[in-house]
């Protein structure tokens, strides 16, 4: 059964936005609790209070990023308006948008997973990635039951070919610039040029993998 989603006050918010921001810099261990506080503008004792210790502060970072794309999910295998292929598509740009804006987020998550020791950080990250990809499945296999996706795809392989996209993507922005022609563009609109052409990548790829179309 999938645990309810956390809600967060506006004071929770601010501490895992100041925490986000410091782990993105310094990583998990090198980023103090009093770090925190000063970053966020509280004392000490309210990210005790709050979330009990640090660990707990970096779970909530992950709850919070992570628990709109179970919730889209399931919003979508409700909507009989679209298409399978719709779905997935509307999924995909819904990702490489949360991705784009949430780039701290991203480097955390891509910085604790290359530290190669099980700790309850890795072990959680591990149980979120579980939890949205067996919502992701069901849409997938929603897709299979009404005849739009083939029946072999490896789900697992192809989440990580879109992540691993986008993740090389957004750390190789000054190279996919420079080899476009693309410097003089104002980063906004950089930005927003970005997030289409993934997309629209990955919409074809994903075309090709899901469905029978040529």
């Amino acid at each position: 059964m999938d645990k309810p989603a956390i809600e967060f006050t506006e004071k929770q918010i601010a501490i895992i936005d100041a925490a986000q921001k410091l782990f993105a810099v310094h990583g998990f261990d090198g980023t103090s609790v009093r770090d925190i506080a000063h970053e966020a503008g509280i004392n000490v004792a309210m990210i005790s209070y709050y979330f009990g210790s640090k660990e707990k502060l970096m779970e909530a970072v992950f709850e919070q990023k992570t628990n709109y794309t179970r919730i889209k999910v399931e919003n979508l295998l409700l909507n009989d308006a679209l298409s399978h292929i719709e779905k997935i598509n509307i999924l995909i740009d819904d990702y490489v948008e949360k991705f784009i804006a949430q780039q701290e987020f991203h480097r955390i998550m891509i910085r604790e997973q290359l530290i190669e020791k099980d700790t309850p950080i890795s072990g959680f990250i591990l149980e979120l990635k579980k939890r949205n990809l067996l919502s992701i499945k069901k849409l997938i296999h929603d897709g299979q039951k009404g005849g739009s996706f083939k029946k072999n795809i490896d789900i697992v392989l192809m989440m990580t070919t879109m992540v691993g996209t986008v993740s090389q993507m957004i750390t190789s922005q000054r190279f996919y610039r420079e080899m476009n022609n693309l410097e003089d563009m104002p980063e906004p609109e950089f930005q927003k040029h970005l997030k289409k052409k993934l997309s629209v990548h990955l919409k074809n790829l994903f075309k090709v993998m899901l469905t029978y179309e040529a």
